[in-house]
């Protein structure tokens, strides 16, 4: 066996192992529009892209895979959830806050099952979450200090003001950004809510923000449904997906679709 041929065999095994090295870290990091096609998410799911725009979203976010990104409350649906984890998995890191989930029973014991059972469905989709917790006001370290590229929350704004917790949850998000950090934010909006039904005012949503001393650098109509009339018996669960109001007027809130939603883009100022 001549030295040349050990040579060139040996060569031809190595790329052999790269080649298959590379397969797997493509299969790893996917693109976005491989993670939005993927088998892991449902149909019913998929369905729900046409109201919520996950791609152009997190675009005009300016999402990256090598980012340091956390959720805030992704909640048991884990809609976005199962978006960003599968397309941080490889390059980037991804933080789910999660709610109270220290609960033993209820709503949020039910919640972290959920998303639980997801996180621990796929490794090469999930295994790299790190769950952390907003508990306001007890529990606000969302990720250490500093250490974040962005941070999003989807529809969870009036959660906070409802419960008051609104400046508190902001001080967590903007304290775990980097300088120059990315705070990425849809809910649904109505300048003219009564603070019950689920919607927002956008320029309260934008004086509090700046309170806790964000910039408001962008905003998208990405989200906007002008079909929403914004006068629901049931507020905004009226609409789809929730569709809690009278079985005979669902087929016309499915015709209006998902809300009509704010989509705006702050930022921690740089130093």
């Amino acid at each position: 066996m001549t030295s040349g041929f050990i040579r060139k065999t040996a060569m031809a095994l190595s790329m052999t192992l790269v080649m298959a090295a590379g397969t797997t870290g493509v299969a790893q990091a996917k693109s976005m529009d491989e993670v939005l096609m993927g088998d892991h998410r449902s149909a019913k799911n998929k369905a729900r892209d046409i109201y919520r725009h996950p791609k152009e979203t997190l675009e005009f976010f300016g999402l990256k895979p090598d980012m340091t990104v956390v959720e805030i409350w992704p909640g048991g649906g884990g809609w976005y959830q199962e978006i960003l984890a599968p397309y941080l998995h490889d390059a980037g890191v991804y933080y789910s806050a999660l709610n109270n989930p220290s609960a033993t029973e209820g709503y949020y014991f039910k919640s972290k099952q959920k998303v639980m059972a997801r996180l621990n469905s796929n490794d090469d989709l999930y295994g790299k979450v790190i769950i952390t917790e907003l508990t306001v006001p007890k529990k606000t370290d969302i990720a250490p200090a500093g250490s974040v590229d962005m941070v999003l929350s989807f529809r969870n704004f009036h959660n906070w003001q409802m419960s008051g917790v609104e400046k508190d949850v902001l001080a967590a998000i903007y304290k775990a950004l980097k300088p120059g950090g990315i705070f990425g934010i849809t809910d649904h909006r109505n300048e003219d809510t009564n603070g019950k039904d689920g919607y927002i005012k956008p320029s309260y949503l934008k004086t509090v923000a700046e309170e806790a001393g964000f910039t408001l650098i962008a905003s998208s109509e990405i989200n906007a449904n002008p079909k929403d009339d914004h006068q629901h018996a049931k507020g905004v669960w009226t609409l789809p997906p929730t569709l809690a109001g009278d079985k005979a007027d669902h087929d016309k809130m499915r015709a209006i679709g998902e809300s009509d939603r704010l989509t705006y883009k702050f930022m921690k100022p740089a130093e």
